[in-house]
Formats: structure tokens, C-alpha cells, sequence
């Protein structure tokens, strides 16, 4: 057998493999951060969980078939070994950097979120009071006319 193609089969067993390892720790552990995110909605964070999962699927899975060409070939063990970690290790970087966006976007949502809850008003305003005291803002004082 050619040792491009077990290098192909090498790569392709550890980069999916690598993938559903990630994509199942994310989407277990990241519940409990979407419940956070979206208030406690139990059901809508699992939706948005499983949607995060499919999309991190689709894209980490594209990349490593569109990634999978070696476009010199291997010819003995080291280039079978040097193809490889290159490969694999392009694979980390990008499931590495799907993660950390996944999280920044999260953690936006979040800190939105909260922003907004403190700007909510304990007790609903009941009215206006008219700006008092010395300033430009203040109605001119009652005196006498000239």
C-alpha cells in the first residue's frame, strides 16, 4: 500500500476523531454556560446548544477533508510522520480557534445580557420632577420685575 494513502487514513482517523472529542466535552459542558447565557431556558439552550454542535460538525469536518490533499506525496516513514503532525496540527489550531470564538460570541451574549439586566429599574418610574437647584438647567427664580 502507498504511504500517501496511510497517510491519509491516519490523518483522517485522528482529525474526526479529534473532532467528536471536542464537539461532545463542548456541547456537555457547554450547557450549563448556555442556561447562564439565556436566563435559565433550559429548552432553548439545548437547541442552541445542539446548533452550535452541528455547525462546529460542518465546518471542522469540511476543513479537514478540504485540508486532506498532500500535494507532494510520502515516500518513507519521517515523511509519513512530518505530513501527519503538520496536518494534525493545523487541525488543533482550527478547533482551537472554533472554540475560542464559540466562547467570545457566548460571552458577549452574556455580558450583554447582564448589562441590560442592570439597567432595568427595580420600581417602575411613576412620574417627572422639573430639575432644581442652581444651574443652567433650573427655572429663574421669582423676583422682582424691572
Amino acid at each position: 500500500m502507498d504511504l500517501t494513502v496511510v497517510a491519509y487514513v491516519v490523518y483522517l482517523l485522528i482529525s474526526v476523531a479529534l473532532t467528536v472529542w471536542v464537539a461532545r466535552t463542548l456541547s456537555r459542558n457547554g450547557k450549563v454556560f448556555l442556561a447562564d447565557v439565556l436566563k435559565g431556558n433550559e429548552k432553548l439552550a439545548e437547541a442552541v446548544n445542539h446548533l452550535l454542535v452541528v455547525g462546529f460538525y460542518l465546518v471542522n469536518l469540511g476543513f479537514v477533508a478540504l485540508y486532506l490533499r498532500n500535494a507532494d506525496g510520502v515516500a518513507d516513514a519521517r515523511e509519513l510522520l512530518e505530513a501527519l503532525s503538520v496536518k494534525v496540527g493545523v487541525v488543533l489550531l482550527v478547533l482551537g480557534i472554533m472554540h475560542l470564538g464559540n466562547v467570545w460570541v457566548l460571552s458577549r451574549i452574556r455580558r450583554r445580557g447582564a448589562m441590560e439586566h442592570r439597567q432595568t429599574h427595580p420600581v417602575p418610574p411613576r412620574g417627572w420632577a422639573p430639575p432644581t437647584g442652581p444651574g443652567p438647567w433650573a427655572a429663574p427664580a421669582p423676583g422682582p420685575r424691572q
